[in-house]
């Protein structure tokens, strides 16, 4: 067997990594969008490195973008096999890959506009809606638990990731004669303690190793004084300066997350009465996906919803639909809250509304999740004093915030828990993808110390040979 690393590999996002056994099969872990790489995003989802069409199966951790962006590019270039994921992972995947090509034929028509005045020619989007249409009859939704054989010799497990709803650590088992080897990919990995969902589970013992690195060179700040820190800038900037407060939030799970302690606050008579707007229609869908699996809740949000049927409204919050509705939101004046997708502030309304307001010292962008270094966000991030927008600069007039206790990645203590039910010197070898360079290889140094003898750190479509 061997093994390819096409995406994610000393980067965060595009996450893809394809298995090719003995026989000839092909199994594709993830088929992610890249995001936020400057001007190296185009070139890097423009090809994946590998034949689309040989692909026999593609097993799908959870339905972030950077994790399953570019599935209708793969069944357009002729890949027809079965797609598995949870039943949670289905349903988000549909109305966000809907989501992702309106918003690149929007943003190429956007873009457009701009290069038709330099008499240059028009760029076209990776894929449309009817490629999307194509891709969604492939999704297969598994349960949590069990072992599925997808066909003789191969058999697929998933377990509780806990990062996203519906997210998922994916072990496969391949069976040659009397040989069985396993192939655990870690997804993203969650927070133990998540204020929503639940911990990450514990998983069989496995040959090879594929986990992701995020954070695994930090550690979080404790997650249950975020209600704090939202209020305090929520106070500073409506109540204070009177401006506006500009959240971008990916639209799955930390939109609902922000929700959640807002409401939080409002029962607790301490949100300042100050309008709340989630532009995004993308996130109004996706809230009410959440809300239709609440199998995926922890206990506490469990007991919650005993005596709160819907923890993620409150007064004041409205849903923005229109686009007129959306940049009617650049003309008020009052304070406000926006929150809008996408959480790397990379595509999207949220690109508009930083655009029309960091101009503004009354106003505050306040950063709640990992942003890619050339993203928008993470040039935010950095402190950069001009930033460009849609081909422009801007100077960065208004406050920056960062709230680093909202992360759904795991920290480096959560990533070595997460691999604490192992026994390291069965593990022949363990790859360190989804992470920047230098984190990574702090992180191998971390791992190794903890006993796993083979760790490796993939560049892009870098090859491993396994052994059966």
């Amino acid at each position: 067997m061997k093994i390819a690393f096409h995406g994610a590999a000393r980067t965060v996002t595009g996450s893809k990594h394809l298995l090719t056994l003995d026989n000839g099969k092909k199994i594709l872990f993830d088929c992610g969008l890249f995001q936020g790489m400057g001007k190296e995003t185009d070139v890097l989802n423009s090809s994946f490195g590998f034949d689309a069409s040989e692909v026999d199966y593609l097993l799908l951790s959870h339905a972030h973008i950077d994790h399953c962006g570019l599935i209708p590019k793969l069944v357009k270039e002729g890949f027809r096999g079965k797609i598995f994921c949870t039943a949670a992972s289905k349903d988000l995947a549909e109305i966000l890959l809907l989501d992702s090509a309106d918003i690149q034929r929007d943003d190429a028509k956007f873009i457009n506009k701009k290069r038709a005045k330099q008499h240059l020619p028009p760029i076209e989007p990776l894929y449309t809606e009817a490629d999307v249409a194509l891709a969604l009859p492939l999704f297969t939704a598994v349960d949590y638990g069990k072992w599925i054989e997808i066909e003789s010799g191969l058999e697929v497990l998933y377990t509780d990731a806990g990062h996203i709803i519906g997210s998922a650590a994916v072990h496969l088992r391949v069976t040659t004669g009397k040989e069985t080897t396993q192939i655990s990919f870690s997804g993203d990995v969650g927070r133990y303690r998540d204020v929503i969902l639940r911990s990450p589970e514990v998983f069989p013992q496995a040959d090879y190793i594929i986990i992701e690195s995020t954070y695994g060179s930090s550690l979080h700040e404790d997650v249950f004084n975020t209600p704090e820190q939202l209020l305090d800038w929520i106070n500073k900037t409506c109540v204070e300066k009177r401006g506006k407060l500009i959240i971008p939030a990916f639209s799955v799970g930390r939109t609902q997350e922000i929700l959640y302690f807002l409401n939080q606050l409002g029962l607790e008579k301490r949100l300042p009465a100050v309008p709340v707007y989630v532009d995004s229609p993308l996130s109004r869908e996706a809230t009410e996906v959440v809300k239709s699996h609440p199998e995926t809740f922890n206990s506490r949000i469990q007991k919650i919803l005993k005596v709160d049927d819907d923890p993620f409204d409150f007064p004041g919050l409205t849903f923005i639909k229109t686009v007129d509705e959306s940049k009617a939101l650049n003309e008020k004046q009052e304070p406000c809250i926006i929150i809008s997708a996408s959480g790397m502030a990379d595509a999207g309304r949220i690109k508009h509304h930083i655009m029309n307001n960091i101009g503004d010292h009354k106003n505050t962008i306040l950063l709640v999740g990992y942003c890619e270094p050339h993203s928008l966000g993470g040039h935010l991030m950095a402190g950069d004093k001009e930033v460009r927008i849609f081909g422009d600069f801007y100077p960065v007039k208004a406050e920056v915030g960062t709230m680093r206790s909202m992360s759904a990645h795991g920290d480096y203590d959560d990533l070595c828990q997460f691999l604490a039910c192992q026994h390291p010197r069965e593990v022949k070898k363990l790859f360190i993808v989804h992470g920047e360079y230098d984190v990574q290889t702090e992180f191998q140094s971390r791992l190794m110390k903890k006993g796993f003898k083979d760790v490796e750190v993939p560049a892009q479509h870098e090859v491993f040979g396994l052994d059966s």
